[in-house]
């Protein structure tokens, strides 16, 4: 937590990620990864399933949810909201990014942007990917979004185009980062803002 005040997490007391897996398992020998969820008063890692994590808090923590907070996860667009972003945008980039071979990278490569491409059309006609409502999938794709001309184009190679290339998503990115809840979020406020 390098750039917190004495190097130390606000919340958690901590110095390294590592502390809190291993105060849930002193024995632990897997990789320290974040996103993970931890329990405030034990400072455990009570979970780092980085593809569910979010779903969980739509579906098994629901009930936490306070009176009125969006269903970002609806029943009927759940197969889509799982499958076309996650795999193919997310971890897509990654794929190629990390491809250990030419092959490797070009289908990645190939399958983001056909998806790009995809995602582009769909948002054509709408404001959200599934209509007038931000879901599960809307919060995914901003993720990678934010950081796509600056980290996946330059440095992963995943650079047939920008996000600037394309007008809807362009624009769909720049709506959401004026959504409440979005762009304050962002490490660089200036990526989106014109």
């Amino acid at each position: 937590f390098t750039l917190d005040e004495g190097d130390v997490d606000p919340v958690l007391g901590i110095h390294y990620i590592s502390e809190v897996y291993l105060n849930a398992d002193p024995d632990y020998q897997g990789r320290f990864t974040v996103p993970a969820l931890v329990d405030l008063k034990t400072k455990k890692v009570v979970n780092n399933d980085y593809f569910h994590l979010t779903l969980y808090f739509e579906t098994a923590w629901k009930k936490y949810h306070k009176p009125g907070a969006p269903d970002l996860y609806p029943e009927e667009f759940r197969e889509e909201i799982d499958d076309i972003i996650f795999r193919e945008v997310n971890n897509g980039v990654y794929k190629a990014g990390f491809a250990r071979n030419q092959e490797a990278y070009e289908e990645a490569y190939h399958m983001v942007f056909n998806r790009l491409d995809w995602l582009e059309e769909r948002l054509a006609d709408r404001r959200y990917l599934f209509g007038d409502k931000i879901t599960e999938s809307d919060v995914r794709l901003y993720v990678t979004l934010t950081r796509f001309d600056v980290a996946y184009h330059n440095i992963f190679r995943v650079n047939k185009k920008r996000l600037r290339d394309y007008d809807n998503l362009w624009a769909y990115a720049r709506d959401l980062y004026q959504t409440p809840g979005f762009g304050r979020f962002c490490g660089n406020q200036k990526t989106l803002s014109h």
